[in-house]
């Protein structure tokens, strides 16, 4: 089996690196949108991706884990982990589109874990820290984290509420000037390495609504009751720790509320539209390699006399999904303009959101088929975009529930059942 898979191998190695159809790790030209500052930042990006992150994706693939606290020292030491975060704590001031630049570079990393857990580190776990917190939570949680030397999580979903975020149990009870937390959160992306965690948690028990009785809290994750429970072992994504996470009468001090209490649920949504919008970036990228890999692969590989890309099939499916990604990145690019001119962005973000997973599944799989059975192995990134973008359509909010909120703005009558 080894002998036979050998040929293909050399074929990869030789051919598929030239990557001649139509793909480039630099951003977009996206005159008027891309600045030269946005290209000098991805190409200093993309040189650590190079020379620090590629070389070893295998290996962190295998272990199960990447070392965060390394390789987000690194990208803090180039001002990478708060382009959009205040000068005054470490950050460069700049606007949303630079995040988005951030973005799409990562998807030149040859898996989805490592720039997921950097994208949880600067538009998911930071936010709203930025934003609404003092400059004593700021200086506490934030700067570290700009600067690499801490690692945050984002704790929002739980064993029982994923995409229902009002439905969250864990509950901070008043003892003093403290909190008390019991509870738990699940899926909880670098969560066996962090250092604090953005925490969701119901503080105004007495509230019966329940998008006004949760709070965003800094929890220092060295803190007594906090259990690791459980690396989660996932089918994707395995270079980024995910963790099952219990709270056994957690002290936390009040002051480390984020803004307002009784405003966490809020700030979270806020909070979601870039998260949506950076995972609708960070795709644009690997899928564009996989196709131009895909290309160079069937233009190689021969069945019947002549190269599969030969095939008007081949030709018109790539085009066609190559078209839909320019669709999308022009989604995305429009999204970030109105949020950068204070526009509410929810209806774009969500639909841009929609679109990227459904539509990065179906660029993983038509590939995928065109490589036959070497895609069905480890042995090509194909297989692993495959596993790993399926995580999309579900994290951030499932597609059943962008196209719920979408339907809901649409001021369409409630499916509900009565």
């Amino acid at each position: 089996m080894l002998s036979r898979l050998a040929p293909i191998r050399r074929l990869l190695t030789t051919n598929i690196r030239t990557q001649t159809y139509l793909y480039s790790t630099s951003l977009s030209p996206a005159p008027g949108f891309y600045t030269e500052q946005h290209h000098q930042m991805s190409e200093m990006l993309n040189k650590i991706i190079e020379r620090d992150i590629n070389p070893f994706v295998k290996e962190w693939e295998k272990k199960g884990i990447f070392p965060a606290k390394e390789v987000f020292k690194n990208l803090g030491n180039h001002g990478l982990l708060g382009v959009t975060k205040p000068t005054e704590n470490g950050g460069l001031g700049l606007d949303f589109s630079y995040s988005v630049a951030i973005a799409e570079t990562l998807g030149n990393v040859k898996n989805g874990g490592v720039p997921m857990a950097i994208g949880v580190q600067t538009d998911m776990a930071t936010p709203a820290l930025a934003k609404h917190g003092n400059e004593q939570l700021k200086k506490e949680f934030l700067e570290p984290s700009i600067r690499g030397d801490y690692v945050a999580c984002i704790g929002v979903s739980e064993p029982g509420a994923g995409s229902d975020v009002a439905g969250i149990k864990t509950t901070a009870r008043e003892k003093g000037s403290d909190f008390v937390i019991t509870g738990g959160k699940m899926w909880i992306t670098s969560g066996t390495q962090a250092d604090w965690m953005c925490c969701l948690a119901i503080t105004e028990p007495g509230e019966k609504n329940p998008y006004k009785n949760k709070s965003l809290i800094c929890l220092p994750m060295n803190t007594k009751g906090i259990h690791i429970e459980k690396k989660i072992t996932k089918i994707g994504n395995n270079s980024s720790d995910t963790a099952l996470i219990h709270f056994d009468d957690v002290i936390v001090p009040q002051a480390n509320v984020i803004g307002e209490r009784g405003k966490g649920f809020y700030y979270q949504m806020m909070q979601f539209q870039e998260e949506r919008l950076w995972g609708s970036t960070n795709v644009l990228k690997a899928m564009e390699c996989i196709i131009s890999e895909t290309a160079d692969y069937c233009n190689q590989r021969k069945a019947f006399g002549r190269p599969i890309l030969a095939n008007q099939v081949v030709q018109f499916k790539l085009c066609e999904l190559q078209t839909e990604i320019e669709a999308l990145r022009s989604l995305v690019y429009r999204a970030t303009k109105e949020y950068i001119s204070g526009n509410d962005v929810t209806r774009l973000a969500t639909m841009a959101k929609l679109k990227a997973g459904p539509l990065s599944r179906r660029v993983a799989d038509s590939c995928l088929q065109y490589w036959g059975g070497m895609g069905y192995t480890d042995e090509v990134e194909v297989s692993r975009l495959y596993l790993d973008v399926r995580l999309l359509s579900i994290g951030a909010g499932a597609d059943e529930v962008m196209m719920q909120i979408l339907a809901k703005m649409n001021r369409w009558p409630d499916t509900y059942p009565m």
